[in-house]
């Protein structure tokens, strides 16, 4: 109910000529990180809201992203106790670590602050900010399909002569995989600032011709104390002054000028880069399908039927032969769990607290109610389907009637991925640090493993782990390639030759897996329970890499994507590149391969895609 108030208020003051700026103050906070390990972060925080109490000139206040350090039920209302002791109004948006981690999904964030963007004006100002994930997966940062419209919306009200001051966590460059959509969407108004964090430093910086100011870190880091921003507004410019909330002490370092502009629309700036289609044109999309809201998850494919969620809770089922949509369902929350599909039944998990149960025909069929999100993605074998959820159970319920068989209760944290099964085993990680073996028959616990790590950070919970031989191949964070023994639970090997990330894939022989690096390299090393050496490694050409896209080989041919909307066909025989397809600048989920000639893509920006390969 508050949006559409908002909005209208919005539209009402832009009826009137943009308003002449008139002086005022406000602070200026980021990356508080609240809940993080050397728990001087509250403190820190506690400092800056009694500072600015203790002001007499501070009109608001703004908080650009990173307000907790893992988005947790527990780390969220506390940042939010201490932020309400502030004796004025604050705007406030998360950043990456309030929604990447994040055990709801993000919706913790919403349902704690009351929404992920805002929209004000303030003495002849508007003030506008938005989320930018990313969420649940690792990947660059990106500004939702749904936050872009509504941002569009804000902008085609506002007088072209009004001055604009947009917020975001990430500075608007290539960390942003839609940085050009947004600069491109800002400079048609009188954009006369971007402001960001995320950098945990004080800097000037410039966003294709819009001045932009990056904001120190609220952590007093390896300093006495913390600070923050204090920010004057004036008709001609703004300034900024770090402020030490303990000593009082001030230094002013940066000033933008305020004026009116006129962004050049035609100037060329960098772009993504598509003649990459070009050099392969034996690879064609026979059909793209742009959703709506993200897609953040590996679509199910069966009889004929490609099906999906996306981020505002909608699943569709669409023709593989066309891309039409034959129906469509909707959850209540969002969804990042890759649907399963057996015996005409299709299960995914919401953010709405429910496991969902359909038919082939887009029909509910039962649902499970848990005591949170389900962001874990289901497994199903023989009528049963295994999932993990964000109220720290894993479950095993009965395909059929949604009846839970049992339920193991010994995580703390959440489960984001796929398990995997060996003999009379399910394995999974969560992010909680460690990797779960559980009987599949009657969920008692076998084992759990840990990297060593007490970061949840470094937790094996975004990839999911393969297995030969009662050998189980897992990467995570912490970048070692590790081999666990699948009976004992007890590490066998570990390397971090490759500093593979979150990515790895299993050979269809069972003979070598593969795992995706951090720097433009695809290695391979014998399964086996002898320490290893990679067996080969290939520099494919994809640069930097961290998104938690699998590998999978499918005759002879190893498919991956990367976090800039790119799919990658490796030949695993000859150690070269086969092809490579961009698709769009946003993330791609772990690859759906029908055969080797056709593959179902989704990437984060909402593209679902079957793309064809010809001789």
């Amino acid at each position: 109910m508050k949006k559409p108030l908002l909005l209208l208020c919005i539209v009402i003051f832009s009826a009137a000529a943009a308003a002449q700026i008139k002086p005022f103050r406000f602070a200026f906070l980021s990356d508080t990180h609240i809940g993080s390990p050397d728990g001087k972060a509250e403190e820190d925080l506690r400092r800056t809201v009694q500072d600015i109490n203790n002001s007499n000139d501070i009109e608001f206040v703004v908080i650009t992203g990173d307000i907790t350090e893992l988005g947790t039920r527990e780390e969220l209302p506390r940042a939010k106790k201490i932020l309400d002791s502030l004796k004025l109004k604050y705007y406030i948006i998360p950043g990456n670590h309030d929604v990447g981690w994040s055990e709801s999904g993000g919706m913790d964030f919403i349902s704690t602050f009351g929404s992920d963007r805002f929209a004000f004006d303030h003495r002849g100002i508007r003030f506008i900010a938005c989320s930018s994930g990313p969420y649940v997966r690792m990947s660059d940062g990106h500004i939702p399909r749904d936050a872009m419209t509504w941002m569009k919306n804000i902008l085609d009200t506002t007088h072209v002569n009004m001055p604009v001051i947009f917020l975001n966590h990430y500075p608007m460059d290539n960390q942003m995989d839609n940085w050009y959509e947004v600069t491109e969407l800002f400079k048609t108004r009188n954009t006369i600032l971007f402001l960001c964090g995320h950098g945990h430093a004080n800097k000037v910086l410039n966003f294709e011709d819009i001045p932009g100011i990056m904001g120190r870190s609220n952590l007093r880091a390896k300093q006495p104390e913390g600070g923050y921003n204090v920010v004057d507004v004036r008709a001609d410019s703004i300034l900024f002054t770090e402020r030490k909330p303990v000593s009082g002490n001030m230094k002013s370092w940066a000033g933008i000028q305020v004026e009116q502009h006129h962004y050049d629309i035609n100037k060329k700036f960098t772009r993504p880069d598509y003649t990459v289609n070009t050099q392969y044109a034996q690879v064609k999309e026979k059909w793209l399908f742009s959703s709506d809201a993200n897609v953040i998850s590996t679509p199910a494919v069966t009889n004929g039927l490609v099906i999906f969620g996306n981020q505002q809770g909608g699943v569709s089922a669409l023709s593989l032969k066309n891309g039409k949509e034959k129906w469509a369902f909707t959850t209540m929350g969002a969804i990042y769990s890759s649907p399963a599909a057996s015996n005409n039944r299709i299960v995914f998990g919401s953010t709405d607290g429910y496991i969902y149960c359909l038919n082939e025909k887009g029909k509910e069929m039962w649902k499970l109610k848990t005591g949170t999100a389900v962001l874990g993605c289901p497994l199903i074998e023989n009528n049963i389907v295994y999932i993990g959820a964000s109220d720290h159970n894993f479950r095993a319920v009965d395909v059929n009637t949604g009846k839970e068989i049992w339920r193991f209760s010994g995580l703390r944290g959440p489960v984001v991925s796929t398990p995997v099964i060996n003999n009379h085993d399910i394995i999974f990680g969560a992010w909680d640090t460690y990797l779960y073996s559980l009987n599949k028959l009657t969920g008692r616990l076998n084992w759990k493993w840990s990297n060593g790590s007490a970061v949840r950070n470094y937790s094996p919970a975004s990839c999911i782990p393969v297995v030969k031989d009662d050998v189980i191949y897992i990467v995570a964070p912490d970048r070692y390639t590790s081999a666990i023994d699948a009976i004992t639970g007890q590490t066998i090997w570990r390397s971090k030759e490759a500093g593979v990330r979150e990515s790895i894939g299993l050979s269809a022989d069972g003979k070598y897996i593969y795992g995706k690096t951090m720097n433009d390299t695809i290695v391979a090393f014998a399964t086996g329970r002898e320490a290893q050496n990679a067996a080969w490694k290939l520099h494919a050409g994809f640069g930097y890499e961290h998104a938690p896209s699998m590998l999978i080989e499918k005759d002879g041919t190893i498919f991956f994507g990367t976090r800039n909307g790119v799919v990658y066909a490796i030949d695993s025989r000859q150690q070269k590149v086969a092809w490579v397809h961009k698709i769009d600048n946003s993330m791609v989920n772990t690859v759906k391969v029908i055969d080797k000639k056709n593959l179902v893509i989704s990437t984060m920006d909402g593209k679902v895609v079957l793309l064809q390969v010809t001789e």
